[in-house]
């Protein structure tokens, strides 16, 4: 009866969430019906955008000590010495969720500005390129450990970057924006105030803007969409983002505007590589100036990124022609649409469901979660599940011997992995292991992430185990000693197996943490064949600039979770209960009446 009650409610509340999920996505899209806007695609020549009008003074103006004067002949390059890490390679690490500079698109393809122009300057090399998504926080110092040749994600440079990785020249050049609610009193980067709640994402070129320049304490968030999320409902006051990304986050009807654009003359966008290896700088240099002389470069702008730059500045080296662009201003003024009058402002409720509940991207997502991120998502899950608990059954062991000599190192181990961040662990696995072991992965971090996951849940698998077997009565040793047995074959034959049974249900409790937490492994870069669950709904987030895909990640991982809860309950309910009563047969009875 149990039994058939837990798979019965199990199957019943997984057919309730693909039936209502199926059935909301046909109830029609969010933002008022229409297509989801692609924000990973090239918007064109129409999109075109002059410099910004609410301009303010350029931040810093100190002379441009790092652009190089020119650039190796690119005929004289020999591909061989640049010390890549597979050769004929160009392996390079990129976020997926900052379009239109670099992102994933529909198709499941790396592009966006920065990484088609990368494709343009490896071909002139001779080169292939092969990206991995990642997340900013890691990037350079994964390029500095040698985990990427290059670093591709609109990265400003700045002084403190520069200790950490080398540079290339520039080729593109951010304006950075002041994002507010409509109405709001703050007008410009000199309304803030120590009481401003300023949001930026971590690490960036802003980050460092408000810390730094403007002395003041930014709100700080892993991605831009999350950023702009909780300018939207309120959290934060205002938000200092990247121009770009600020005018693709902006929908029709969102009651948000850019209240005053900055640059600073220091900081131009680059790709990052390791400091050691200057014949890839030079390299790479040398292919941005043949670009930009045969014209690519300019096709490229003008499709992904078409704005004025500003005066006084243009890419590659100082001896590089300047890029034939068109007059974005004039384009600009052709282009512009007559005003039209101001949306209504959103309800709370109205906000809520144009963020969460899209239904059209519900339906959009779940064939990309179910045929990539659920694999992976499995895949990391039962390895990271079968490796851990072997290895915690032997931390067990171990933490209960007699010799100190495994009892030490067990206990160690286990503070040290139940202490650390599962963040930590991981990047220290991936990019201090992973160089090393290089030639057996193939560069690749997917099994070290894995191997990652499995070290720290032994940890808590192993304390699992040695609360079990501790928890056997001791007249089960002694008796089995008094029949014969000795000690190891007392633990291996009747303790250890009465331990394992008794904290099943924990196991799967820690089963169904490994699941959720294979979604850290997208700090190591993964290839887009290889996401999981949330890094595929992360990058339609992107692609989107809406979090309902986040949300339909969150209802597949329900879709597994939920079903094992009710699995462990059973297990439990089992454990304590015994199995029910069974009526005896009546031949049983009478044959056991007869024989008394």
């Amino acid at each position: 009866m149990s039994v058939s009650r837990a798979v019965r409610s199990s199957a019943l509340l997984v057919a309730v969430l693909a039936v209502a999920s199926l059935v909301l996505s046909g109830c029609g899209s969010g933002d008022g019906g229409g297509q989801a806007r692609d924000l990973c695609a090239p918007p064109g020549p129409t999109a075109a955008s002059a410099a910004p009008a609410n301009l303010a003074a350029p931040q810093g103006a100190d002379a441009d000590r790092y652009t190089t004067p020119n650039v190796v002949p690119l005929n004289s390059i020999d591909v061989t010495r640049l010390g890549l890490i597979t050769p004929g390679k160009l392996s390079v690490g990129t976020l997926s969720d900052a379009p239109p500079s670099i992102c994933v698109n529909s198709g499941n393809q790396v592009t966006g500005f920065d990484n088609e122009l990368l494709k343009a300057i490896a071909g002139k090399l001779g080169l292939t390129v092969d990206f991995a998504t990642t997340d900013f926080s890691g990037l350079l110092a994964s390029v500095a450990a040698g985990r990427y040749d290059v670093g591709s994600s609109n990265i400003t440079t700045t002084d403190a970057r520069r200790q950490l990785v080398g540079f290339t020249n520039g080729y593109d050049f951010g304006y950075f924006s002041l994002v507010t609610p409509a109405g709001s009193a703050i007008r410009s980067f000199a309304d803030l105030r120590p009481d401003t709640r300023i949001a930026v994402v971590q690490g960036t070129v802003q980050d460092e803007f408000v810390v730094n320049q403007l002395g003041l304490d930014p709100v700080k968030f892993p991605d831009y969409n999350t950023a702009y999320a909780n300018l939207k409902s309120g959290q934060v006051d205002v938000w200092v983002a990247p121009s770009a990304q600020a005018d693709g986050a902006i929908a029709p009807g969102d009651p948000i505007t850019i209240a005053e654009n900055t640059f600073s003359l220091d900081n131009f966008v680059g790709y990052a590589a390791a400091k050691t290896n200057q014949p890839l700088l030079d390299a790479l240099n040398s292919g941005l100036d043949a670009v930009i002389a045969d014209g690519t470069y300019a096709r490229l702008y003008q499709d992904w990124v078409p704005r004025e730059l500003p005066p006084g500045w243009k890419p590659g080296s100082r001896a590089a022609p300047t890029p034939e662009l068109p007059d974005f201003r004039a384009l600009a003024a052709r282009n512009e649409q007559p005003e039209q009058a101001a949306a209504a402002p959103k309800s709370t409720l109205q906000q809520l469901g144009d963020t969460f509940f899209d239904w059209s991207l519900y339906r959009q997502a779940f064939p990309e979660l179910i045929k990539t991120g659920l694999p992976n998502t499995l895949i990391l899950a039962v390895v990271s599940g079968v490796l851990g608990t072997v290895l915690g059954m032997l931390l067990a062991v171990a933490g209960i011997a007699r010799t100190r000599w495994l009892r030490w190192p067990a206990r160690i181990y286990t503070d040290i992995f139940r202490g650390l961040p599962a963040v930590v662990i991981i990047l220290i696995i991936g990019l201090g292991v992973g160089p090393i072991v290089r030639n057996i992965t193939g560069n690749n971090p997917y099994w070290l992430g894995a191997v990652a996951l499995a070290l720290l849940a032994s940890a808590y698998i192993g304390e699992i185990f040695r609360s079990g077997i501790q928890s056997v009565e001791p007249g089960q040793l002694e008796a089995a000693r008094a029949i014969g047995f000795g000690y190891r074959q007392a633990m291996t034959l009747v303790i250890i197996p009465q331990g394992v049974r008794r904290v099943l249900p924990a196991l799967m409790n820690q089963f169904i943490a490994l699941i959720k937490d294979s979604s850290l492994i997208y700090f190591l870069g993964l290839l887009v064949s290889q996401r999981e669950l949330f890094a595929v709904g992360r990058d339609l987030n992107a692609q989107t600039g809406n979090l309902s895909p986040l949300v339909a990640a969150g209802l597949v991982y329900l879709l597994l979770t939920i079903p094992l809860t009710h699995l462990v309950n059973y297990i439990d309910r089992r454990m304590r209960t015994g199995r029910p009563d069974q009526p005896i047969d009546p031949a049983d009875q009478a044959a056991i009446t007869e024989g008394r």
